[in-house]
């Protein structure tokens, strides 16, 4: 973990700007994070190998594959489960960052990682900022982007931040 879940309020793991939880979940065959509760915070997972099943009481039920994006924006609050149903093992990250407001509606949305076949390129994956509205960008209800890429021998990408953003490599 790279924040510990409680980590909003632990003074020795404060927060990031708006991030304030990246998990890397490794999940055996048959385990998961049983249903349980969230409220105004986006969620953020990223599969990086298997396959998850995700349910919710939105009535959501997909299965998130290696290389794919979902986004919960929890707001006024919803249950989901997310389980390893394989024989595969699972690993994901799952990071969770502050809303611009709370007690909206809970939303989901999820896609596969166009960034695969992109090397050496960073792409948006989800963002919350206006100058990504209309880019391949899952929406964050948050002033946040995150950005993956894949970076081959002797690749390199540059990213320019504002001194009045925040970083987290």
């Amino acid at each position: 973990h790279h924040f510990p879940v409680d980590g909003r309020h632990d003074p020795a793991h404060m927060p990031v700007k708006s991030l304030y939880v990246w998990n890397d979940d490794q999940f055996a065959a048959g385990h998961g994070f049983p249903l349980h509760y969230h409220r105004d915070v986006e969620i953020i997972t990223y599969v990086r190998t298997g396959v998850v099943t995700h349910e919710d009481t939105l009535g959501n039920s997909y299965e998130i594959r290696a290389g794919d994006v979902q986004v919960m924006s929890t707001g006024s609050g919803l249950r989901h489960s997310e389980f390893n149903r394989t024989k595969a093992p699972l690993k994901i990250f799952q990071i969770w960052i502050s809303p611009n407001s709370l007690g909206a509606p809970p939303s989901y949305a999820s896609r596969p990682f166009p960034g695969r076949e992109r090397s050496n390129r960073l792409t948006v994956l989800a963002s919350g900022l206006p100058e990504d509205a209309s880019s391949e960008a899952l929406p964050l209800r948050a002033n946040a982007r995150l950005l993956a890429g894949r970076l081959e021998a002797g690749g390199s990408m540059r990213y320019d931040v504002l001194d009045s953003h925040g970083l987290y490599l």
